[in-house]
């Protein structure tokens, strides 16, 4: 890439992965624009855990290891998006049930069960918060159950692979965890959620 503009979308319209043009307002682009945005977001919460002014060196170990997960799932998004963007291996991937080798579903379930190990199980519902970094990842989660929501409704119009579904949905369950977990390691506590009651 040369120049980041082109001029070649200025009338509405966008390439896909293997030359064909289709509107901006497509589903197919929609969704891949929405993997983008959990990118982001991912990245934002990459960016709190990387600025942590805490010295404690247990802290600071286990802030680079969410770090580097997070950074692992960003890669993940990536590819995604990559495939969302290209009709034809999407076509395949879903006639076929294939797996896109990043998105391990696996992998995200195993990280749940660990932060779970070190978390105080849940009795009542929680506020999103806490911490930047935790607040950040409930941001994430919340992106992240928007991105399946319109990935299902999406896989009615065009070919999604089931194994993408799957993987989303994981995905928000480890970012909800991973949420508690970095507010736990930085020693803020959940938030229980605790009903209104008028006057």
């Amino acid at each position: 890439m040369t120049k980041i503009y082109t001029r070649t979308g200025d009338g509405g319209d966008t390439s896909l992965i293997g030359g064909s043009r289709t509107s901006k307002s497509d589903a197919r682009v929609d969704l891949y624009g929405e993997t983008d945005e959990l990118n982001c977001m991912l990245g934002l919460a990459v960016a709190f855990l990387n600025r942590t002014e805490d010295s404690r060196p247990d802290l600071r170990a286990r802030t680079t290891i969410l770090s580097d997960k997070l950074k692992a799932i960003q890669s993940a998004l990536f590819e995604l998006g990559a495939v969302l963007a290209d009709p034809d291996r999407c076509e395949q991937l879903a006639r076929e049930s294939g797996q896109i080798e990043a998105l391990d579903t696996g992998w995200l379930e195993q990280g749940i069960d660990r932060m779970e190990e070190e978390l105080a199980p849940l009795d009542a519902f929680i506020l999103p918060g806490g911490c930047s970094a935790g607040a950040a990842l409930h941001a994430a989660r919340a992106v992240s159950r928007r991105l399946e929501r319109r990935a299902v409704g999406v896989s009615r119009e065009i070919s999604v692979p089931e194994s993408v579904l799957i993987w989303l949905n994981r995905l928000s369950d480890w970012l909800f965890v991973a949420a508690r977990w970095a507010n736990a390691a930085s020693n803020v506590p959940d938030t229980p959620w605790r009903p209104q009651h008028g006057d």
